[in-house]
């Protein structure tokens, strides 16, 4: 599998990335997967009978905003501080050796991709980004960017500030599709999307890689687009996943992490 996931990419002409949370775990974000992986990494939630679904979710903003942004400020200072693995760099370097064109689709909210130096111009963020927020209510579609600060009382797990909204003066939101949400503003992810139709339809029928990584079964979003832009002529799905891995023939499944996947396939590259 190796092997050919490594003639594919020599090969390509076209990358197209699509990311899920499995792509933050070797930079040392947590892994949400189930309850018990979200409350290993917030013990304080566990005590307080809550889930992730429960926590992201905009009723916790509606009922106690200082408690909604506890996780969501705890959260926005934790991707600030993290710093992108070295998976991300080895893409970058596929890309410039084959001089391909390329695009991110992630479920991801951390911004990580921007960090690593991919630009926003060639990046869908499916579900939002942590570094944008719009009103609570909403007032009015407006999206800003957040240069908020938070101070997280870990005890409580409530934000110290509440963010405003310049607009109305009420409270504002991360600009993140949440679970239960029906006031998200979708506007930016939106504009995302319209950039990449516009990059498919330029380039039908050329040798395409789409790689995918750490995107899960639990909210399967990204490995339905992996498959479904797979169908087209001339495409090779990459899955890796260290424990969902399987995907139908031609397409390629490695199982382990993004960061050692992505290491064993460079090391061929580079022979």
């Amino acid at each position: 599998m190796l092997e050919r996931a490594a003639k594919a990419i020599r090969e390509a002409e076209i990358f197209i990335i699509t990311a899920g949370a499995g792509m933050g775990v070797d930079s040392g974000l947590p892994d949400f997967r189930g309850d018990q992986g979200f409350w290993n990494a917030y013990p304080m939630y566990e005590r307080l009978g809550l889930s992730f679904t429960d926590c992201a979710n905009p009723e916790q903003f509606e009922r106690a905003p200082a408690f909604g942004w506890g996780f969501y400020g705890h959260r926005t200072n934790l991707y600030r501080s993290t710093v992108p693995h070295q998976g991300f760099h080895i893409i970058q370097r596929w890309i410039q050796r084959n001089k391909a064109d390329y695009f991110v689709v992630t479920s991801n909210v951390d911004g990580q991709f921007q960090k690593a130096g991919y630009p926003e111009d060639r990046i869908v963020e499916v579900h939002g980004s942590i570094h944008h927020l719009q009103c609570l209510e909403p007032c009015s579609r407006n999206i800003w960017e957040n240069h908020e600060e938070f101070f997280i009382n870990m005890d409580t797990m409530r934000s110290i500030s509440i963010p405003g909204c310049p607009y109305c003066r009420g409270v504002s939101r991360p600009n993140i599709l949440m679970f239960g949400d029906w006031s998200w503003i979708s506007d930016l992810t939106d504009q995302q999307r319209k950039r990449f139709d516009h990059f498919l339809g330029s380039h039908q029928g050329k040798r395409t890689v789409i790689l995918e990584m750490g995107a899960g079964r639990a909210i399967p979003t990204i490995r339905y687009t992996s498959e479904q832009l797979g169908e087209a002529d001339g495409s090779t799905v990459i899955r890796i996943n260290p424990r969902e891995a399987e995907i139908h023939a031609p397409h390629i499944s490695l199982e382990c992490g993004a960061l050692a996947g992505l290491q064993q396939i460079d090391d061929l590259i580079l022979r």
